[in-house]
Order: structure tokens, then C-alpha cells, then sequence
């Protein structure tokens, strides 16, 4: 029995062991195949993780890419100077010395193309510095491109398109003024574009961790991609860059470990959750980077406009001082550009940043609102014109860049925010006083009033009011006679506009400079040339003098429009003189030159107007070979207010007697002036001696009276 127990006893333990022994060989099993399982699921998780990061990476690196050429196009197409010289004869050659000669080397762009008002002409179109064809290049899209930027004129039109060399990304948008002030003509447009090559391949790998990134013309297996469209939702192509797959890889160097013991297995659960967790703060950093890309200026590190809205909102419901918000327009930024390139000129941005950063205290915001466009925000209790004279003081002195020394203004628009303004309106009425500063003339800071706004809502009623008095007629002409200074005969007459209202007479000094700022200046020109020489004709050889504004003169079918008129007047063109100021002759001068010779040839006569207070130079004066030359009124009130003021004059004759130019002066107010002007050599006065402005029936009577 004791045999048998013995037995029982061996064969339980037995039993105990094999049961002990397959519950541990399952327990390692289901262990193995429990470690096995969150081995696989997280090797795929971390996979697919990556994957995912890597396709955010390549979608963002396609907006980064399309940012920077739409921030381009926008510093370049919303821009005062190449507004107008787009609109100017010399527009080919002014867009090829700021845009096409620089696309040969170019980081932002590689071709610049600008495409006229009528949306099908090209005014200059370059590719790495040599002219090409758009459309040969990019096709008929190109066209719907150019179309759709005119249709939205606010923000560039971006889009990737088909090219004969493969994928480019292209930016348009028409090219307009900073500011706009009514409604604009038909606008030329700015494409800038970059071919999506290489080089491009290769800084956006690096810029977003994308290893092995390239194009393809469609998906291929076994890696990742993101298509890329064109503006009509096609796709053109595709990113295609292989998958690191760093679970794998982890896998692979943990595997002969993982069965040797738990520890082991432990380890690499906890190295995998370190892996992950690593991973994530990587992705946090790079969305933190995206962020602060959406935010701030790319060349100053400063806030944008977006980022300043954004900080502006925040401090709506703060409390304390409400914030200020000042905006600083650099005066002097293009001639630097224009003098010593945009390298300099970046440069020279970055120190101001840097200085306006630390201007004052109270100042906890700058941000960078365009090209030489800064807006900071102070919240303190400092007053304005501190602010304000630190902001000046930092333009008091020159910059020194590489050895050059620049020196740059500032003109400052503030506005205080009301607690029921939003920031946009807060922008805006900061932008309306940088407005009003830059008009009152340079270094200036101005804050904003409400009637800066009531005056703008003048500005363009009265614009509204002029274009109806040129169309309907409402604008006269009256005359003032020019009288031969030995005989005393009417020998011309002047045409001046004048504008009479239901609520009294408006200046031409207001109405004229409205006129050329709002577009009128063609057609009130016309108006006038043709009332003029409808009157002029009941005086039969009557010399006509009408004044010309150089923005007519620079219009490339001035001349023949003058002509034309002439002829279906039948006018004899020796019997008009027009009257030019000599600021035509620095805005435009080889237009002009053009235009006068093209009239000249027809025996139209040229008179240099408000001569001796600009900048007329002797040798302008012989190359436009003026027929006439109109003393300014400035120099005839001087005999009676200084005492070398007679010398200045006999001076100022002398010269135009030494070039054979005969003299006219005008704004005679007494005898006294008359006997001067006549004895230094004047051969013309005008004047209020000589007779007031007067209306057609009036000159008619008086040249009656004088032939009597």
C-alpha cells in the first residue's frame, strides 16, 4: 500500500509538474503571442504614424511652397511704383529691370510674365532672364490663370500648372496701387512662376524631413504620395517619397530579444512608448513651426498681418490701457532698393525690425505688415508722442550695411483702440493716418481723426461730382488776354478751367490735382481743348494758349488726339500754344520729349509754364526746345516784396534771352512791374493789370473795343 501511495503521490506530482508545466508553457505562449501581437500593432501604428506625419509634412510643404510665391507676387503687384509704370510706354523695359532680369537668379521665382489690360497681350514676359512664350509654355491654362486673377484682383491666384518642362507653380495678380482711391481702369497682372524641379525637391525635403522626396507622373506602390492639381481639380502629378517606416526598423533590431525574457520585452515596450512619445513632441515642435509660420515674416521674424489681427484679438478683453497700434511707412526704401538692390534693402529691413523691437518699453508687439510696412503695438500708459519721437529718433541717423550708408524716414499713422472697434477697423484707421502723414510730407506722425474719414467721403463725392461736370459741360473756360509789352495789343489769350456750383465756384488748384489723382485729368483736358477752340475760332489770328498736365502729356495718344481734334475743328494748329510745367520734365521725359515733337511738327507751339520755382535745368530746356517761356508769378511779386528781387528776374530773363526763348510774364498786379518786366526784356505780359480771366462774350467784346 505504502507503494501504491507512493505511486499516487509521484503521479500527482507528476501531474502537479506537467500541469505546472503547461500552464506556464501556455502562460509563455499567450505571453509570447500577447507581446508578439502589441509588437506588430505597434510597429504598424508607428508606421503608419510616420506616414501620416510625412503626408501632413508634404501638403504642408506644398502650401509653404504656394505661401512664399503668393507673399512674392503681392510685394511685387501691390505696388504703387510699378502701377504706374506698367501704365506707362516704358512698362516692357521697367518690368524687365525689376522682374525679368531678375528671374535669371532669382530664389523666388524663376520667370516673370506681365500680361496688359485686355488679358491677352504680353507686355514682358522672362524665364531665367531671356524672354519666352507663355503661352507656348504653360498652354491654354495659362490664359484661364490670367482671367481669374482680374476676376479676384484682392489676393494672388495660385495654382500648379502643366508646363512643356514638366510641374510649375504659378502666382498672378493684377498689378494695382497700395491704396486705392475709387475705382481703377482695367489692370495689367503679374504672373510670377517657379518650376517645381529638383532644386525645389530638395529644399522642401530637407525644410520638412521628407528623405527621397521626388515627382512622378502617377502613384507608385509601396511608398507615399500626394497628388498635386492643377486650378481645374486635375491632377498633374504626384509627390512620391519612400516610407522610413521606423516601427519596422525598431522590429528588426529588437526581434532576437524578444523571446530571450521578459525583461527584455519590457524594455523595448518601454523604448518604443519613449520612441513614441519622442515622435510626438517632434510632430508638436513642427505643427509649433507651423504655426509661427502663419504668423510672423519670413525675412524679419516679425508678426504679419495675420499674426497682428490674431495678437489684437487677444488683447480685446484684457485689462488696462487699451492698446495703441501705430503704423511706420518707411520714406526713402525704394531709392535704397533701386540704389543698391533688394539684398541691401533686406538687410536694411531686418535692422529696422530688430531696432523697433526694442524701441520702448510699452511696445510688446512689431509685426511687418508689407514690404516697408511695420505696425507695433504699445499697451502702457506712455503718451503718444513719446512713442512716436523714439519711433523718429531711430531714423535720425544713417544705417550702415556693409560699408554703405543708407539713410531712410519714417512717416507714423497711430490710432488708439475704442472698446467697440474690431481689429481690422483699428488697422484701418491706423492706415488712414499713415495716409494722411505720407500726403503732409516725410518724417511726419499723424493719429487718427474721425474727419479723415468724413474727408475721404468728400474727396470722393467731389470725384463723383467732377466726372459729372466733365460730362456734362459744366466746367468753363474762361480767357485772360496776353498783351504785347511795347504795344499794349491783345496778341493771345489763356484758357483757364473754371468749376462753378450750386454752392460756389471750386479752385482749379482742388479740382485739377483731383482730376490726375482719380483718372479724369484725359478727358477734362479734352473738355477744355475742345471749348477752347470752339471759341477761339470767332477770333481769327488769336494766338490760344491751354494748359497741359504732364499726365497728359505722358499718354502715349496724346499727340494724336490733339491732332484730330485740330482737323475736325479745322483749327490752324500755329495759332495754339500749349503750356507744360516743368515737372514733365522729370516724371516722364522721354514720353514727353516724344509727344512734343510729334506735335511741334504739326506747328504747335510749347510754352514752359511757372518758370523759376521747380527744377527746369538749362539743358532740358534746349533739348524739349520750348517755344516760349512764362515767367513765374513768384518772381514778378518779388519786385515788390524784396530788395535783389529785380536782379533775380533780369536774371532769369537774361537766361531765356541768352537761348533765344521769347518771355512772358505773368501775375502782373501793377504799372510799376510792367515798366520792370518791359525793360528787362519781356516780350509778353498777363496779368490782372492787363485784364482779369473773362468769359468768351467778354474777350469778344474786348477784341471788338481794341480793332476799334
Amino acid at each position: 500500500m505504502s507503494s501504491n501511495l507512493a505511486g499516487r503521490h509521484v503521479r500527482t506530482q507528476t501531474s502537479s509538474i506537467i500541469a505546472t508545466t503547461v500552464f506556464f508553457i501556455v502562460v509563455a505562449l499567450v505571453l509570447t503571442g500577447l507581446v508578439a501581437h502589441v509588437v506588430a500593432t505597434m510597429t504598424r501604428s508607428a508606421n503608419e504614424i510616420d506616414d501620416a506625419r510625412a503626408s501632413r509634412a508634404a501638403r504642408a510643404a506644398i502650401a509653404a511652397f504656394m505661401a512664399r510665391l503668393s507673399a512674392t507676387t503681392t510685394d511685387n503687384a501691390v505696388w504703387d511704383d510699378a502701377y504706374k509704370a506698367i501704365a506707362s510706354p516704358g512698362a516692357a523695359d521697367w518690368a524687365y529691370e525689376n522682374w525679368g532680369k531678375t528671374s535669371e537668379d532669382y530664389a523666388l521665382y524663376d520667370g516673370a510674365i506681365v500680361t496688359g489690360p485686355d488679358r491677352s497681350s504680353i507686355v514682358s514676359a522672362y524665364s531665367k532672364g531671356e524672354p519666352f512664350q507663355p503661352s507656348a509654355f504653360f498652354g491654354e491654362a495659362f490664359y484661364r490663370q490670367i482671367n481669374t486673377a482680374i476676376d479676384f484682383p484682392q489676393a494672388p491666384v495660385v495654382n500648379f500648372i502643366k508646363t512643356e518642362t514638366g510641374i510649375a507653380l504659378i502666382a498672378s495678380q493684377p498689378i494695382q496701387p497700395f491704396e486705392k482711391k475709387g475705382e481703377l481702369p482695367k489692370l495689367s497682372v503679374l504672373s510670377f512662376y517657379k518650376a517645381f524641379n529638383s532644386d525645389v525637391l530638395s529644399t522642401l525635403s530637407n525644410e520638412h524631413e521628407l528623405e527621397g522626396l521626388r515627382l512622378a507622373a502617377a502613384p507608385e506602390p509601396g511608398v507615399l504620395n500626394t497628388p498635386i492639381t492643377d486650378m481645374k481639380g486635375g491632377v498633374i502629378g504626384h509627390l512620391v517619397w519612400p516610407s522610413k517606416a521606423p516601427g519596422s526598423a525598431v522590429f528588426q533590431q529588437v526581434y532576437p530579444f524578444v523571446a530571450a525574457a521578459t525583461i527584455i520585452l519590457v524594455l523595448f515596450l518601454a523604448g518604443v512608448l519613449l520612441v513614441g512619445a519622442s515622435e510626438a513632441r517632434r510632430l508638436r515642435h513642427l505643427a509649433q513651426a507651423a504655426i509661427f509660420e502663419a504668423n510672423h515674416d519670413s525675412l524679419s521674424g516679425l508678426l504679419n498681418r495675420h499674426g497682428l489681427l490674431a495678437m489684437l484679438e487677444e488683447l480685446e478683453g484684457s485689462e488696462g490701457a487699451p492698446p495703441r497700434l501705430y503704423l511706420v511707412d518707411l520714406d526713402g526704401f525704394k531709392a535704397v532698393n533701386d540704389a543698391w538692390g533688394h539684398a541691401v534693402g533686406d538687410d536694411l529691413i531686418r535692422i529696422v525690425s530688430n531696432a523697433l523691437i526694442a524701441c520702448h518699453r510699452e511696445v510688446v508687439a512689431v509685426a511687418r505688415l508689407g514690404g516697408d510696412e511695420f505696425a507695433l503695438v504699445q499697451v502702457g500708459i506712455a503718451a503718444r508722442q513719446e512713442i512716436e519721437e523714439t519711433i523718429l529718433a531711430l531714423f535720425a541717423g544713417p544705417f550702415k550695411i556693409d560699408g554703405r550708408t543708407i539713410e531712410v524716414g519714417a512717416s507714423i499713422g497711430a490710432a488708439a483702440r475704442d472698446a467697440d472697434i474690431e481689429p481690422l477697423e483699428l488697422l484701418r484707421r491706423a492706415d488712414m493716418a499713415l495716409y494722411r502723414a505720407k500726403e503732409n510730407g516725410k518724417g511726419r506722425a499723424i493719429e487718427y481723426d474721425p474727419e479723415l474719414d468724413r474727408e475721404r467721403q468728400r474727396i470722393a463725392e467731389l470725384e463723383s461730382l467732377l466726372k459729372s461736370a466733365i460730362s456734362n459741360g459744366a466746367i468753363e473756360a474762361v480767357f485772360q488776354p496776353l498783351v504785347s509789352a511795347t504795344t499794349g495789343v491783345v496778341t493771345g489769350l489763356e484758357a483757364l478751367a473754371r468749376w462753378r456750383t450750386a454752392t460756389g465756384n471750386i479752385s482749379p488748384e482742388i479740382f485739377i490735382p483731383l482730376a490726375e489723382r482719380c483718372g479724369l485729368i484725359d478727358a477734362l483736358g479734352s473738355h477744355m481743348l475742345k471749348t477752347s477752340i470752339e471759341h477761339a475760332r470767332n477770333w481769327p489770328g488769336m494766338a490760344l494758349s491751354v494748359n497741359v498736365s504732364p499726365v497728359q502729356l505722358c499718354n502715349p495718344e496724346f499727340a494724336a488726339d490733339v491732332i484730330s481734334l485740330l482737323q475736325k475743328r479745322d483749327f490752324d494748329p500755329r495759332r495754339l500754344t500749349l503750356e507744360i510745367t516743368e515737372g514733365v520734365l522729370m516724371t516722364n521725359p522721354d514720353q514727353a520729349r516724344r509727344s512734343i515733337d510729334h506735335l511741334k511738327k504739326v506747328g504747335i507751339k510749347f510754352a514752359l509754364d511757372d518758370f523759376g520755382c521747380g527744377y527746369a535745368s538749362i539743358g532740358a530746356l534746349r533739348q524739349f526746345g520750348f517755344d516760349r517761356m512764362k515767367i513765374d508769378r513768384s518772381l514778378v511779386s518779388a519786385l515788390d516784396q524784396a530788395t535783389n528781387g529785380a536782379d533775380v528776374l533780369k536774371a532769369t530773363i537774361s537766361l531765356a534771352t541768352a537761348l533765344q526763348i521769347p518771355v512772358t510774364a505773368e501775375g502782373i498786379e501793377n504799372i510799376r512791374q510792367a515798366a520792370i518786366l518791359r525793360e528787362a526784356g519781356c516780350d509778353q505780359l498777363q496779368g490782372y493789370l492787363i485784364g482779369k480771366p473773362m468769359s468768351a462774350d467778354d474777350i469778344s467784346r474786348k477784341l471788338q473795343e481794341q480793332a476799334a
